[in-house]
């Protein structure tokens, strides 16, 4: 069976649990998720998870919004094959200029995929562009609708995912 880790973003233990199900379902794979609580938004306190996670070996990873991020460092070190990144913010100075969170270089070799919608309403939708201008190898998906939850969109994630 497919295993799939589902990295929720910064608050969305709860929130984004659905998302991640949602995925799990359609996908046909086992979900793991952590629960990493919003109580030190440290990169490494977050890493630390996401680095054993990984160390599971999953089939897929799938990362939402900060925790997208976040996997970013983390795949700076350890490298997995593919990643598909969800609503993910941009922390340079054209984006958040939160330089404590600004990505790292990712190794080649790490294929990923940044998906974003057009009506987000917390991580905005300029941010693909700057993400896509940083990670140029990256292939970019735009929905057109779906929020920062990708309400109604997971479909369309799943369908243009390399599985």
């Amino acid at each position: 069976m497919t295993r799939l880790l589902f990295v929720h973003g910064a608050g969305g233990e709860d929130d984004d649990e659905p998302l991640a199900e949602e995925f799990g379902a359609l996908l046909g794979a086992t979900l793991d998720m952590p629960r990493i609580p919003s109580d030190d938004m440290s990169v490494e306190a977050w890493a630390g998870q996401i680095r054993r996670s990984l160390g599971a070996s999953p089939d897929l990873v799938i990362a939402h919004s900060f925790g997208a991020t976040v996997l970013l460092h983390v795949l700076a070190s350890v490298p997995f094959p593919a990643a598909t990144l969800l609503a993910m913010p941009d922390w340079s100075a054209s984006g958040w200029d939160v330089p404590q969170y600004e990505w790292p270089t990712v190794p080649p070799g790490v294929s990923l995929t940044l998906h974003h919608c057009r009506d987000d309403d917390v991580v905005p939708f300029s941010h693909l562009a700057l993400a896509s201008a940083q990670l140029p190898d990256a292939g970019v998906v735009e929905h057109p609708r779906g929020g920062h939850q990708f309400d109604g969109a997971v479909v369309e994630v799943v369908a243009s995912m390399r599985l």
